[in-house]
């Protein structure tokens, strides 16, 4: 999720390694804040890769900074990581998030359109944060009010989603209802 952020990030424009973090941190720092510790060593794993540069730059005030800039080998990798998504990608909400933040960066309709449908199909699985053995719990047979109301916040987004997802496919020249 981080290296995925710092492409789709850098995609759109060079920053410098604070303003990069800010930007990370926005996005998913509700979730998992990003620490330095975290972040430079993923910015050196991507640089390695080949994937980003880094220049330095004189500071307007202070010390020269860093610049990081995404290169040609870099955009692939980033498309192809939003090309061929792995399934926990689209499972879990907070890397679902992050992924769909860049979709955009793909610039093929169809290749867009793939990862929406799969993430539809995951949604139209029947799940539950609560089982009955194998059943999947609706939160009208909880009489927990708690869990019924994770249960009830739960469906209303997805179902939110859902409705995202459908709009956004027929925008897109693939209509999940006409199939």
């Amino acid at each position: 999720m981080l290296e995925l952020a710092i492409l789709g990030f850098l995609y759109d424009a060079s920053l410098h390694g604070y303003e990069l973090r800010k930007r990370i941190a926005a996005l998913t720092g509700h979730v998992k804040p990003v620490a330095e510790s975290t972040l430079y060593p993923a910015i050196k794993r991507l640089e390695k890769a080949g994937w980003l540069r880094r220049e330095t730059q004189p500071g307007a005030v202070a010390a020269p900074r860093h610049v990081l800039t995404l290169t040609a080998e870099g955009r692939t990798e980033l498309r192809r990581r939003l090309a061929e998504p792995a399934e926990l990608d689209l499972s879990d909400e907070n890397r679902w998030f992050t992924l769909l933040a860049f979709l955009r960066h793909l610039g093929d309709a169809r290749q867009e359109a793939a990862v929406l449908r799969r993430r539809l199909a995951f949604l139209e699985q029947p799940a539950s944060f609560f089982y009955d053995g194998d059943r999947p719990v609706r939160a009208e047979e909880l009489d927990d009010p708690y869990r019924r109301g994770v249960l009830t916040i739960a469906r209303a987004t997805s179902r939110a989603e859902l409705d995202w997802l459908r709009g956004t496919l027929k925008e897109l020249g693939d209509d999940p209802d006409a199939k």
